[in-house]
């Protein structure tokens, strides 16, 4: 597979479903995947909005390729009182993911619930 760098970018949204607003201060990481090998592309968190200040993956970084989102689901919903105890039913919640487009914004939302969560390509 060749990698092709250009203008593309990579964003993410998370909500609180249960609560019904953004879900601020959790913590996600990025990382590209190769065959097995895992490399951490970036660490971040969300803001009051449930967005993350810049692109996870900027223009100048950004490249096709199988890429995972990890999200620290269980420390936002301990964090927000919707959690406790050492085993909760979400912790880290991981969507892998293909970029295929060199030029395109790719937007991977998180729903999020203490019992559930959906994500899809947005826009």
């Amino acid at each position: 597979m060749s990698i092709t760098a250009n203008a593309g970018f990579l964003t993410t949204h998370v909500l609180d479903t249960a609560r019904g607003c953004p879900a601020a201060g959790l913590t996600i990481h990025l990382y590209r995947l190769e065959g097995e090998a895992r490399q951490l592309l970036a660490t971040m968190q969300t803001n009051a909005d449930g967005r993350t200040d810049s692109p996870i993956l900027p223009a100048a970084t950004f490249t096709t390729g199988q890429y995972e989102l990890v999200f620290e689901a269980g420390g936002y919903l301990r964090d927000s009182g919707q959690a406790t105890g050492d085993l909760l039913f979400l912790d880290e919640v991981p969507i892998r993911f293909g970029i295929t487009e060199a030029d395109a914004h790719y937007h991977v939302p998180l729903l999020l619930s203490p019992f559930g969560y959906s994500t899809y390509r947005g826009s």
